[in-house]
């Protein structure tokens, strides 16, 4: 599990990163709002640790902009010296899951975040328009169609597909799937992408595509029906298949 942290207390850092930095679990943590948001919009992370006070602003404000822009899927735990009843409420009601009180026990926080992780997890078969994904049977069709797929390609896609919108870069995709000790490079990630893209035929016609971004990374994002048409037509008129 990848977990954002927004915490400004260095040696509070410190202890999250000896915590959770260790597999099954990843972690990066932020000092200020601004630098927490940032990341939100170019790294995905499966749960969020939230502190209330901070240097520029204040967690429920940093919530309220989680809940708007990522949804209600993704757990966040509040984390904080506010122990009244109603900063409880108050912080549950804006969209917490849970809410600890400081400091924190390693093992308590533990359970709590696993307790999330269970009620986050997806099911077995998810669905992505014309792709849909077995989990449990490790297989992704295309339109019906099944697709044979390496584990880390599935593992890719599935990833992927489930960050629609965001934008991965190749260090993130690198540790998340693998690992942080991995002795491989960037290049890996860009073969991988490469394979996904043409195996899973993942194109305007299929309403996805996968955009590089220089010097940083991979973002896939849905494709209208209109957009899509759109873009057929275009490359049908210039004699040569939509890609």
């Amino acid at each position: 599990m990848h977990i954002g942290i927004l915490e400004d207390d260095s040696a509070q850092q410190e202890l999250y990163k000896l915590w959770f930095n260790t597999p099954p679990h990843s972690c990066q943590c932020y000092g200020t709002t601004k630098g927490f948001v940032d990341a939100l919009q170019k790294e995905r992370f499966d749960l969020l640790l939230i502190d209330w006070m901070l240097p520029d602003g204040s967690g429920d404000v940093v919530l309220k902009w989680v809940r708007e822009h990522l949804g209600w899927e993704l757990p966040v735990i509040f984390i904080t010296s506010r122990d009244s009843e109603v900063d409880v409420v108050t912080a549950l009601r804006a969209g917490a899951d849970d809410y600890v009180v400081k400091p924190p026990k390693y093992h308590d926080l533990l359970a709590r975040i696993e307790s999330q992780a269970r009620r986050a997890t997806p099911p077995s078969l998810l669905k992505f328009g014309a792709y849909e994904v077995d989990q449990e049977r490790r297989g992704i069709t295309v339109g019906g169609k099944a697709v044979e797929l390496t584990q880390k390609e599935f593992e890719l896609a599935c990833y992927m597909l489930q960050s629609p919108g965001k934008l991965l870069s190749r260090v993130h995709l690198l540790e998340k799937l693998w690992g942080l000790n991995a002795n491989v490079d960037t290049r890996t990630v860009d073969t991988h992408v490469s394979r996904i893209r043409r195996k899973l035929e993942i194109g305007p016609e299929h309403g996805w595509q996968i955009i590089p971004v220089y010097g940083w990374g991979y973002r896939i994002e849905k494709v209208g029906v209109g957009e899509a048409a759109d873009k057929r037509g275009k490359s049908a008129k210039a004699g040569k298949a939509p890609v």
